[in-house]
């Protein structure tokens, strides 16, 4: 970048970002930087050095760029702050509408000059109104700015809180699973399968799912994440009639759901710790990324997995299985490891202690289906 360039108010910006891309990996840097002010992205500068945990940044600086491309395609400048209640009310108009009055009120909902522009920019992808709890999500995130920047929005006003309550109200969506299907045990085994030629692709895979899985269902963030450095040999685990099984803990460090001063520890025991540590020795990774991208001539990066490659990874293994991928995902390894738990009869609170679930009421929804379809309810025939 030139001097001049780099003294513009844009490369500026460019080069700041640059300073929080190991914190932050940003592989739309430039876009980010057209979009987000100076004050916003001294926000998230000074938030990466207060330590904020990373999955919590990334979707914060999401949740933020969509806020400004929206503001920026809707009114033809950047958010202001703070922002008045009618443009808040504007914001849930565009996003949550009724798809069939939109049949006979071609000006219901998101205007198409400004969904037209959100779409080039790769803001919008799916077709019809967005989720309730993705509108309200963003709305979250716009008061915690707008409060961040000492300054008091609309977002508690009785008018926005009755137009969500009735824009959902008047077209209910039935929530979905992130993952169509749990990847139980039965299911894992079947992917495994697709892992055995000793490629460094399918050592690199079979410790992916098996680590994913067994560690409590990790989240993909939190797999593409991990770093050696996280792995901490542990004493092995004695085996009443056999050999004792290697063990290890993962220092997640501070994750989605812990305290801000927490860090979370999970463990592995046997076949999962042998396939990670076979893939390292494999890969010849002694720190930094535990998993990484390989080209096609069977190259290691340097550089660790996009969390959306562990997405693809297990939407690949599925179909090489013969499963029909788009039943599965990575967050069914997560939704999987409780849901087998529960068939095995291990006590909810025991399988919390790995999958690190804070809510009771969340995870027991996985003991509760599989105590319905297994109970005297569900075979009066």
């Amino acid at each position: 970048m030139s001097n001049s360039a780099s003294s513009s108010p844009l490369g500026r910006r460019v080069a700041a970002l640059d300073t929080i891309a190991s914190v932050l990996p940003m592989g739309r840097r430039d876009t980010l930087a057209g979009l987000l002010t100076d004050q916003d992205v001294e926000t998230l500068r000074h938030l990466v050095n207060q330590g904020i945990g990373e999955n919590t940044l990334r979707a914060l600086t999401s949740d933020l760029a969509y806020l400004q491309a929206w503001s920026h395609a809707t009114t033809g400048g950047p958010l202001p702050w703070p922002a008045p209640e009618a443009l808040l009310l504007k914001f849930v108009a565009h996003h949550l509408w009724d798809p069939e009055k939109r049949l006979t009120d071609p000006q219901h909902g998101m205007p198409s000059d400004v969904e037209d522009q959100l779409r080039l920019q790769g803001f919008l992808r799916a077709a019809g109104p967005l989720a309730p709890d993705t509108v309200r999500r963003r709305l979250a995130t716009w008061s915690t700015l707008t409060k961040w920047r000492g300054l008091e929005g609309a977002f508690a006003s009785p008018r926005l809180k009755s137009a969500i309550r009735l824009a959902v109200r008047a077209n209910p969506r039935p929530r979905k699973r992130k993952s169509a299907k749990a990847l139980t045990g039965d299911i894992l085994s079947r992917l495994l399968k697709t892992c055995e030629s000793g490629s460094l692709r399918d050592l690199r895979d079979r410790a992916i799912l098996m680590l994913a899985f067994a560690s409590g269902g990790r989240r993909r963030s939190e797999v593409a994440g991990l770093r050696k450095e996280q792995l901490i040999d542990e004493e092995p685990i004695a085996v009443e009639g056999g050999s004792p099984r290697p063990s290890l803990s993962i220092h997640l460090g501070r994750t989605k759901t812990s305290g801000a001063d927490r860090d979370e520890v999970v463990y592995l025991t046997g076949r999962p710790v042998e396939a990670l540590k076979v893939w390292l020795k494999a890969a010849q990774i002694g720190s930094g990324s535990v998993f990484r991208g390989i080209d096609r001539w069977g190259n290691v990066s340097a550089r660790a997995l996009d969390p959306a490659a562990v997405n693809d990874i297990v939407k690949q293994r599925a179909q090489q299985a013969g499963l029909d991928p788009a039943e599965y995902s990575a967050h069914g390894l997560r939704s999987g490891y409780l849901t087998e738990a529960a068939n095995r009869g291990i006590p909810l609170l025991e399988a919390m202690e790995q999958s690190r679930h804070r809510s009771v009421q969340q995870a027991s929804e996985y003991y509760n289906s599989a105590t319905r379809r297994s109970g005297r309810a569900a075979r009066l025939l």
